[in-house]
C-alpha cells in the first residue's frame, strides 16, 4: 500500500483549532510513523492585510468588547448552510485550495477550523473536490458554520454536539463522538511527587492551577493570585502567563509577599504536568483547555467565560458536575472560598471529571480517519 497522505487545515484565530490539528497530527504519525502530512492555516491562503486586520479585530473583540463577540456569535449561529453569507464565505480561496490539494494529491483531508470546512465540502458537494473531507469540532457546543452536507466525516467532542448536527440534517452516521483531539501526552500517567519536587512544592498541600490566558485581564488575574497567596487556608498556586509579560511582572510583588507559595510562569509546554498536580484549575472555557482538564480528571473554575463558544463548553462543565462557573471576582472568590474550606466537594467533582470523556479521544479519532482512508482506498482499486 502506498505511503498515507494527509492535509491537515487549522487556523490561528484562537489557539484551540490548532492544538487539535496538532494533536491529530501526532496521533496519525503513532498510527502511521510514514505517513506525509502537511499542515496548513488557512490565513495563509487569504491577503495578508485582510488575514492580519480580520485575526486583530476577532482578537481585541474577544478582549476589549466579549459581549458584542456574543451577540455576533448568537446572531449568526442559526445561520442556514446556504445563506448568503455562507454561500459568501465559502468562496474564499477555493481555486488556491483546489490547486494545492490537486500538486499534493491527500488521500485524507482534515480541517479543524469551520471556514475551511465548509469551502471544502461545498466542493465536495459539487463533486469537484474527490478527497473524502473529515472536520474537527473543537468546542463542546456547534455553531451553524461547523454545518455542510458535504462533510464525510464530523468528529465531535460529545454526545450533545452529535444531537446539534442532527437537528440540522447530518446523517448521524457520519457524527463519530470522539472527543476533542488533545496531545496523547494527556492521556499517560505522570509521577506526580517528582514533578511536585521540580517545582519546589510541598506534596501535602493543595494546589490551584491558575491559567492568566492571552484574554485575562491583568487586574482580576493579579487580585484572584493575591487571594490565593493570603488566603488563611494553606494552599500553593502556580500561576500561567503564557506570553503576557506584563502579568508575569506583575505578580513579581504578590509572589514576594505571598503567605502562601506561588509559582510564577510564562509560556510552558508542560500543561499536562501542571493538570496532573493540580486539585482545581481556574480557566477560561476554551474547548481545548475543557477536553485536557477533564482528561485529567482536574475539576475546573471557570472564570467569565466568553459569550459564544466558551459559554457553551462552561454550560457543559457544569452541567457534568466536574466544574462551576463564576461571572464575577465576587463569584469567583466565594467559590475558591468554599473549595478551600470544603476539599471534598472538589474530590465530587474530580470524580465527575474522570467519568465526563470516554478517554483516548486523538486515538478514536484518528482510528476513524484511517479507517475511513483505507476504505475509500479499497474501493477505488476495486473500480479501477
Amino acid at each position: 500500500m502506498k505511503q498515507l497522505r494527509v492535509l491537515v487545515f487549522s487556523a490561528t484565530f484562537g489557539n484551540g483549532h490548532l492544538r487539535a490539528a496538532e494533536a491529530v497530527i501526532e496521533g496519525i504519525r503513532i498510527k502511521e510513523p510514514s505517513a506525509e502530512i502537511i499542515h496548513l492555516d488557512f490565513g495563509d491562503f487569504l491577503n495578508k492585510r485582510v488575514n492580519s486586520m480580520v485575526k486583530n479585530v476577532y482578537l481585541e473583540m474577544i478582549k476589549r468588547t466579549p459581549k458584542l463577540w456574543g451577540r455576533l456569535y448568537y446572531k449568526t449561529s442559526k445561520a442556514q448552510p446556504r445563506s448568503m453569507m455562507q454561500r459568501f464565505l465559502n468562496q474564499l480561496g477555493r481555486n488556491d485550495f483546489l490547486k494545492y490539494i490537486h500538486v499534493f494529491e491527500p488521500d485524507l483531508i482534515v480541517c479543524t477550523y469551520p471556514t475551511v470546512s465548509s469551502i471544502l465540502a461545498e466542493l465536495r458537494l459539487e463533486e469537484i473536490l474527490h478527497v473524502p473531507l473529515i472536520t474537527v469540532i473543537t468546542d463542546f457546543t456547534a455553531h451553524s458554520h461547523w454545518v455542510h452536507p458535504g462533510v464525510d466525516r464530523y468528529m465531535v467532542a460529545c454526545a450533545e454536539v452529535k444531537e446539534i448536527l442532527v437537528s440540522w440534517g447530518i446523517n448521524a452516521q457520519r457524527i463519530h463522538v470522539t472527543g476533542i483531539p488533545i496531545s496523547p501526552r494527556f492521556e499517560g500517567d505522570l509521577d506526580r511527587q517528582q514533578i511536585i519536587y521540580e517545582l519546589g512544592l510541598d506534596p501535602e498541600l493543595p494546589i490551584f492551577l491558575v491559567m492568566g490566558g492571552a484574554y485575562g485581564g491583568l487586574k482580576s488575574t493579579k487580585r484572584i493570585c493575591k487571594k490565593l497567596a493570603d488566603s488563611l487556608v494553606p494552599v500553593q498556586s502556580i500561576i500561567v502567563c503564557g506570553k503576557n509579560v506584563k502579568l508575569y511582572h506583575s505578580l513579581e510583588e504578590v509572589s514576594a509577599r505571598a503567605g502562601n507559595p506561588i509559582v510564577r510562569l510564562g509560556y510552558v509546554h508542560n500543561v499536562e504536568e501542571l493538570m496532573a498536580v493540580s486539585k482545581l484549575i481556574i480557566t477560561k472555557a476554551g474547548g481545548l483547555t475543557v477536553s485536557e482538564a477533564l482528561t485529567k480528571h482536574l475539576p475546573l473554575v471557570i472564570f467569565k467565560p466568553i459569550p459564544g463558544q466558551e459559554d457553551g463548553n462552561a454550560q457543559f462543565v457544569q452541567r457534568i458536575g466536574a466544574g462551576h462557573v463564576a461571572g464575577s471576582e465576587e463569584e469567583l472568590e466565594l467559590l475558591l472560598n468554599h473549595f478551600l474550606s470544603h476539599p471534598e466537594d472538589i474530590e465530587k467533582m474530580r470524580e465527575r471529571a474522570a467519568a465526563a470523556l470516554p478517554g483516548r479521544s486523538t486515538e478514536r479519532a484518528v482510528e476513524d480517519m484511517l479507517q475511513l482512508a483505507v476504505h475509500l482506498r479499497r474501493r477505488k482499486q476495486k473500480i479501477g
